[in-house]
């Protein structure tokens, strides 16, 4: 394997959860959230690993002190969070794993086929993609004639015909770094959350004369991101299930 760091998004709070706590601080299986995305990502070195925190950003350093930090000073979404971690890149020009610290059920085995996938077809960026029959709250793969990536659509900025798309952004990516960095300095937050969608960096990558793939995987439950209690609760099932 070549080059790889990583950067978890672990700065928002989940005030849906309840609580006062970060939301990767979030308790499922007896550990936080964040634990077991680290776990899955044991195949990085610590030492390459940049957590990108926000609120209550002291509860989750005291908890993970073996690892880097980034900030994300304000809330201004999943693209302006990733490039809060732009000062720990600079100089490398290795391949960068982007992933959320709320989705604890991603295996190993589906990070590590995503990153071999990137290498093996020397892109710019990978996009990890699954289908889901009732695919409501997940963008969109929008795909061009031929079959090849074309964007991601964010489920509020779906016309009709994209939200009839059942192949969704499972919102983990393999970028090249200096590609990522450029794509998320060119964000725009002329969308319906008035925000930086890390969604929009790939088609930016495509439009500049970058490759872009994506791994389309049978993902299951795997797809399960933490947003509201019955979703805490059902990963905590499906944990206690994997034994």
């Amino acid at each position: 394997m070549t080059k790889l760091k990583a950067i978890i998004l672990a700065a928002g709070r989940g005030k849906r959860l309840g609580g006062d706590a970060p939301k990767v601080m979030q308790s499922a299986g007896g550990s936080p959230l964040l634990t077991h995305v680290l776990d899955a990502l044991d195949f990085v070195p610590r030492d390459d690993i940049i957590i990108v925190v926000g609120y209550k950003k002291d509860d989750v350093i005291t908890a993970f002190p073996d690892f880097d930090f980034a900030e994300q000073t304000e809330q201004l979404g999943t693209g302006h969070a990733a490039l809060s971690a732009e000062p720990k890149l600079r100089g490398y020009d290795g391949a960068v794993l982007v992933c959320c610290g709320d989705m604890p059920l991603l295996t190993r085995e589906t990070y590590t086929a995503l990153v071999e996938r990137h290498f093996a077809d020397g892109n710019d960026c990978t996009v990890l993609s699954g289908v889901a029959d009732k695919p409501f709250g997940f963008g969109r793969i929008a795909r061009a004639a031929g079959g090849n990536f074309a964007a991601i659509v964010e489920e509020k900025d779906c016309t009709p015909e994209e939200r009839a798309i059942t192949e969704i952004n499972a919102g983990v990516y393999v970028f090249g770094a200096r590609a990522m960095l450029g794509a998320l300095r060119g964000l725009s937050n002329e969308n319906a959350q008035g925000e930086y969608y890390l969604t929009d960096a790939p088609a930016l990558i495509l439009k500049s004369g970058g490759k872009v793939g994506v791994l389309k995987r049978d993902l299951g439950d795997e797809i399960i991101g933490v947003n509201t209690p019955e979703q805490l609760a059902q990963v905590e099932a499906i944990l206690k299930s994997r034994g």
